[in-house]
């Protein structure tokens, strides 16, 4: 018995830190918490976006800041990150000056890129010029996302402020950085980037009525979440085709699909993604009056007060340290 309390309690190895931030952030468990303390800007960045995700602001907000003093890609993906926790809460107008600070952050390292095909001709062996190169590729694509992190995030917070016609110039820049680097890199380099690209894609598309559109927009993000492997973005990907799917004249698989991501919110406590949910179906009519929703694993109709989860997540998030933003401040 001692010794399996001693193997319970054993601090994880750094490979096993890695892998369980990286799990709880990009990938099958996004509700895990406490999370092993970070060693390092990759690591605080990796605690602070799976900390944001479970709606811990504060936690995240503390973790950011430490990623932020870094220098370098890790520094706007800080920023970059940072920006996406005020925008969720209503706060698009502060959100757009870090998104600002980190596209030119991320903007000024692809600049200098160049310098890296220099150093890869002066070093001498072919072995020697190969590591180079393999760090150097590395570093383009973290460079390239970085900066596509910020671009997409300041399409969202222009979109956030009606200015659709910002947002979709910054969408199309982004889609033409992600089509250059995807040549050299290889499409798997920025999964991630595709689908924030059609998350803002479809929510502009909605933003101007046009529901087909963000129905295309909809499903190409969970296609890709699908291939990707993060819960939590597959879960955002099916709450944003749920919401392209309110211009169809039945309201039903929309409220369908939206329920299905409340209960998968709730089960990986994803609690600002619950809370979306639970706005759109309180939109949708399943709000005080108890709407009646359709369990999509069960093959049930259950009864589901959207308007009071809203409340109750709402609260949760202002206990750990969510700032909403009222609309005319945004």
């Amino acid at each position: 018995m001692a010794h399996s309390d001693a193997r319970r309690h054993t601090a994880p190895t750094p490979s096993d830190r890695h892998a369980i931030l990286v799990a709880a952030a990009f990938g099958s468990s996004p509700g895990a918490h406490p999370l092993p303390a970070a060693h390092g800007p990759e690591q605080n960045w990796l605690r602070a976006v799976a900390l944001g995700g479970q709606g811990r602001y504060a936690a995240a907000r503390a973790e950011l800041a430490r990623v932020r003093g870094t220098g370098g890609v890790w520094s706007s993906f800080g920023a970059s990150t940072e920006a996406s926790l005020l925008r969720q809460l209503g706060g698009h107008r502060a959100a757009a000056v870090l998104d600002g600070r980190a596209l030119a952050e991320a903007g000024s390292l692809r600049t200098s890129s160049g310098s890296t095909v220099a150093a890869r001709r002066d070093v001498g062996t072919v072995a020697a010029r190969r590591d180079v190169g393999t760090v150097a590729a590395r570093r383009d694509v973290d460079v390239v996302a970085a900066w596509c992190d910020a671009a997409t995030g300041l399409a969202a917070d222009a979109l956030g402020r009606g200015r659709l016609a910002v947002c979709g110039s910054l969408l199309d820049r982004c889609a033409a950085a992600l089509d250059a680097a995807e040549s050299e890199a290889g499409e798997k380099a920025f999964v991630r980037q595709r689908i924030r690209l059609a998350w803002v894609g479809a929510e502009s598309a909605l933003a101007a009525g046009d529901f087909t559109r963000a129905r295309s927009r909809a499903d190409r993000a969970v296609e890709l979440a699908d291939g990707f492997g993060s819960i939590r973005h597959s879960v955002k990907s099916d709450l944003v085709r749920s919401a392209s799917l309110t211009g169809l004249p039945d309201h039903g698989p929309a409220m369908d699909l939206a329920a299905d991501v409340l209960a998968r919110a709730e089960e990986h406590e994803l609690i600002p993604l619950q809370w979306a949910a639970a706005m759109l179906l309180d939109g949708l009519g399943a709000g005080r009056d108890a709407g009646r929703v359709r369990d999509l694993d069960a093959g049930r109709v259950r009864d589901l007060d959207a308007g009071r989860v809203r409340d109750f997540c709402a609260t949760v998030i202002r206990g750990r340290g969510g700032r909403f933003v009222a609309l005319s401040a945004c």
